[in-house]
């Protein structure tokens, strides 16, 4: 199951997208229909091109962040727990005898933020890992990071076996309810928070977003009608929520 919804990722990704499209364009060029296939093939290069550029990119994106934007701490409202979803970084394997943080590794700072604050007195860590690849589930490697920020071993739980997003609420929302902890501060991802906020909800939970990882912003002097391997890749994982968003809808 894991290895179709890659394969599905990758076919509704811009890139993926166009690989598909120039493949049918070979096709029909072989079957002698080369107006079409020429046709075909310069829409994807057109497609593909578009959504490598830091304008297209930016915009697809801030769609998915606009409803999220920064909070002040002063701004976020107190709750019974911080729930933070995994994505942060690699577990240890067996190369490397530690985390390797990845770049929406700001949640766990962010949650320890949160917690040093007082907005809530406990911290659930979600997230697990495949441990034929991996020594530990994230969300153990996050328990460290927090551990490491200050926050006490006694307000923090793991949630170490989910492995997408459904799973993170269904297992985390056990795990809550069984500790009668039913209002919430979601930290994850801006580009993410939409889905992740519905799949909350439809546990039953009050969720507050409290979003970090933003990424629309500065360009840093880039012109903004190049392509760029950064921009395809944000374009990439904006497709794919808004995709997954739309197929959780009730």
């Amino acid at each position: 199951m894991l290895l179709l919804n890659s394969f599905i990722t990758f076919l509704i990704a811009p890139l993926g997208t166009a690989l598909l499209a120039w493949a049918l364009a070979v096709v029909l060029s072989l079957r002698g229909r080369k107006r079409s296939a020429q046709v075909l093939a310069v829409l994807a290069f057109v497609w593909l091109w578009c959504w490598s550029t830091p304008l297209a990119s930016h915009w697809i994106r801030g769609q998915l962040e606009a409803s999220y934007p920064p909070l002040p701490l002063a701004a976020v409202p107190a709750a019974q727990a911080v729930v933070v979803l995994g994505g942060t970084m690699d577990p240890p394997d067996a190369l490397r005898p530690w985390p390797n943080l990845g770049q929406a590794a700001d949640r766990v700072w962010h949650a320890s933020r949160l917690f040093a604050s007082g907005k809530a007195p406990v911290v659930l860590l979600s997230g697990g890992s495949d441990l034929s690849k991996s020594s530990q589930p994230e969300a153990l490697g996050m328990r460290q990071f927090m551990l490491d920020l200050g926050v006490p071993a006694s307000a923090l739980l793991t949630e170490e076996f989910s492995r997408n997003t459904r799973q993170n609420a269904e297992m985390s929302a056990k795990l809550l309810r069984e500790r009668g902890i039913q209002k919430v501060l979601l930290v994850t991802s801006a580009l993410h928070m939409r889905r992740a906020v519905q799949l909350f909800e439809q546990q039953g939970l009050e969720v507050h977003a409290v979003a970090t990882d933003h990424e629309v912003g500065n360009s840093n002097g880039r012109l903004p009608w190049l392509p760029d391997a950064n921009s395809l890749d944000g374009s990439a994982r904006a497709f794919k929520e808004l995709v997954a968003f739309w197929a959780i809808r009730p």
